[in-house]
């Protein structure tokens, strides 16, 4: 039998051959995680992320803490810092005027505020500085994560 021969009835034998389901089942299985995996990323990024301090800002917020401060502070964006994403459950007052950010606005002069930030406690005057976390624990008496 001459190899030209030889190599027809080899593709011939081959085409009458069933498909190997197996690899194929491997095939999809693999592209199934593939997208699985992008799925799951895609959630674990997209949702809304609870911090730990969240119940720890919400709690300084029902004590009637307040915060005083000016956008371009650096002091103030140290504080919100300390934070992170649960700030936005701090009362903050703003105190830079729109027309003049080296203005005060007027609850801001009200509060008697002069240095950044400042936090109020109560009826209390305000105290200047960063705090850290734990004074603003003891002066709220709510609990750090």
């Amino acid at each position: 039998m001459s190899e030209e021969r030889r190599k027809r009835k080899l593709e011939r034998e081959q085409e009458l051959q069933p498909p190997d389901y197996g690899k194929m089942l491997r095939k999809v299985g693999v592209a199934v995680l593939i997208v699985a995996a992008f799925a799951t990323a895609f959630f674990l990024g997209t949702r809304k992320r609870v911090s730990r301090l969240d119940a720890f800002a919400k709690c300084i917020s029902s004590k009637g803490a307040k915060m005083y401060g000016l956008y371009w502070c650096p002091h103030c964006a140290d504080q919100k810092h300390e934070f992170g994403s649960s700030f936005r459950y701090v009362p903050y007052i703003e105190c830079a005027s729109e027309n003049d950010p080296h203005e005060l606005t007027p609850a801001c002069k009200a509060a008697g505020v002069k240095l950044f930030p400042s936090w109020q406690f109560g009826a209390d005057p305000p105290k200047e500085g960063v705090l850290t976390l734990s004074e603003l624990s003891e002066k709220t008496g709510c609990s750090l994560p």
